[in-house]
């Protein structure tokens, strides 16, 4: 038996929210992503105050002079910079709402936490640049096929200890 939430707590109905967004592009009823078995557990060989982190997040965030991404089966990605200011930050995407991310990108982004943490030693450092990406791909042949080889790439090229995902 679940309880229902605090009448002061904002909830979200993100499964509803994703269908509507998908119905109003004109997509088909959306069809959720499943993998039979679940990602293995890797454990970190060094403490995080040594280890190299490389941030990837799905927020659709871009840096001011990159394009922005666009909202069909966008697959692409953007390197940014990890010394960029955050307020060179931009978003762009369909299936959340902005506002925040557009006043303090770090909501979806956390790169100023990232740098204080490497300040602090709390972790070792970070790669030189983060990846980004605009989720709610609705093509998961695309997104198995095009995406995420190419993040694979750039990951493994980067030679991070730990890579920190953010979903949105």
């Amino acid at each position: 038996m679940t309880a229902d939430p605090p009448a002061e707590l904002d909830v979200v109905d993100h499964i509803q929210q994703t269908l509507d967004s998908y119905s109003q592009l004109g997509y088909d009823s959306y069809r959720w992503a499943h993998e039979p078995e679940p990602a293995a557990f890797v454990r970190p060989t060094k403490p995080l105050a040594e280890s190299k982190v490389a941030l990837i997040a799905s927020g659709g965030i871009y840096h001011q002079g990159q394009v922005a991404f666009h909202h069909k089966d966008d697959t692409s990605f953007r390197r940014i910079p990890t010394s960029a200011s955050t307020n060179d930050l931009r978003t762009s995407h369909f299936a959340y709402d902005m506002t925040s991310a557009r006043v303090d990108p770090n909501v979806v982004f956390p790169l100023d936490a990232l740098r204080s943490m490497a300040q602090s030693g709390t972790i070792g450092s970070l790669t030189t640049h983060a990846l980004t990406f605009m989720g709610g791909i609705y093509s998961q042949r695309r997104l198995k096929e095009d995406l995420l080889p190419a993040l694979v790439d750039e990951i493994a090229a980067m030679v991070p200890d730990v890579v920190l995902l953010v979903p949105v």
